[in-house]
């Protein structure tokens, strides 16, 4: 009976496997967004590649969300599922309106302090993808996962730093005789330091489900 009763039951969806599919966009459209920053002819086509990898993202999302509508027993609750995809769906979307706002000002070329913020980009999509599959085991995995989290925020700690250095040489250099360029760059520093924000959000939700769960 009790067999009975179980195979009626809606298996558990692949979530993680999920998870590992979107962490990959992620590391995709961080790459993309690198390459952007590097300047050039290319600027359009990077930008066009995060795009991308943001409409993958998005489609991986909804079929997190529709899974956890339709699915009797999950991995970890409902709501740290969600808030986990969602998060991560945030750092691809943020990425998505940096790539739109140098499409939009038409830049070509970036400052040196942007760059750098774009290697931190992704050094947090790897550190993401890489805790993603820790998931699975929360107990076995729990001292690298803290260890990722911690080292995501001091990333993020790295980029706010990049951030006042950039915009203070934006502000002793092309603002001198350009307004204009200073507010399309703060524009883009902004931007950037919103995607790292994002990443850090991430890791404080995988924090939340360690403290849940363990």
């Amino acid at each position: 009976m009790l067999r009975w009763f179980q195979a009626l039951l809606p298996r558990e969806e692949g979530f993680f496997d999920l998870f590992e599919e979107h962490a990959r966009t992620l590391c995709a459209g961080a790459r993309a967004l690198r390459q952007m920053l590097d300047g050039g002819d290319q600027v359009p086509e990077f930008c066009a590649e995060v795009a991308r990898h943001e409409e993958a993202a998005d489609a991986i999302t909804r079929q997190v969300m529709l899974a956890v509508g339709r699915t009797f027993i999950t991995p970890f609750d409902r709501s740290d599922i969600r808030e986990l995809i969602s998060s991560m769906d945030d750092a691809i979307d943020q990425m998505h309106k940096t790539a739109k706002a140098v499409t939009l000002f038409e830049q070509r070329a970036f400052h040196p302090h942007m760059v750098t913020m774009g290697d931190v980009i992704v050094k947090t999509a790897d550190l993401t993808a890489e805790a993603v599959p820790l998931l699975r085991s929360l107990r076995g995995n729990a001292s690298r996962l803290h260890a990722i989290t911690e080292e995501v925020t001091r990333l993020e700690e790295d980029s706010d730093q990049l951030y006042d250095h950039g915009m203070a040489a934006l502000y002793r250099g092309p603002a001198r005789t350009d307004a204009m360029a200073f507010v399309v760059g703060a524009e883009i520093y902004d931007h950037l330091e919103k995607v790292v924000d994002r990443f850090e959000d991430v890791a404080n939700k995988i924090s939340g489900v360690l403290i849940e769960h363990l």
